[in-house]
């Protein structure tokens, strides 16, 4: 049984400020990423490309939690990112629930609606390209950017 307060506090405190080389204090070297606006990440390697991509795209991306809940081996976590998109603010929900094996994610399954950051990317020439860069629109084309 891992311990989801540890793992969340980890959590918050990556986001906080993030740095890919702390993604092995949180994920299990065989994770399954899912989220929206992303292709599925298998392993630990793929997740770190995967957020380099990300946060090459959007270099001020940050998150806060909002709230948890744990039952058993999954946490799910409430919480709030924020980075500049098409140079203005933008903020969106996300819910991740996590299933956790000896205090690192096995699997994460991301939730939130795509279309308010989709559309305030759309708006101005830089986020198309900040979509492009992140991976977004190349997820959407290829109808495979959401969880499953």
């Amino acid at each position: 049984m891992s311990d989801p307060a540890r793992f969340v506090a980890a959590f918050a405190a990556y986001w906080a400020a993030p740095d890919l080389d702390v993604l092995p204090a949180l994920l299990a070297p065989d994770v399954r990423l899912r989220q929206p606006l992303a292709e599925p990440m298998d392993g630990l390697a793929a997740a770190r490309a995967g957020f380099a991509r990300i946060f090459a795209a959007l270099p001020d991306l940050r998150g806060e939690v909002d709230r948890w809940s744990a039952a058993g081996e999954y946490v799910f976590v409430e919480f709030r990112l924020r980075a500049t998109l098409a140079g203005r603010p933008f903020e969106w929900p996300v819910v991740d629930r996590f299933t956790l094996r000896d205090g690192l994610a096995t699997e994460r399954v991301s939730y939130f609606d795509p279309l308010p950051l989709v559309l305030a990317g759309l708006r101005r020439p830089s986020g198309w390209r900040q979509l492009w860069t992140a991976g977004g629109v190349r997820a959407l084309l290829s109808a495979r950017g959401t969880p499953r």
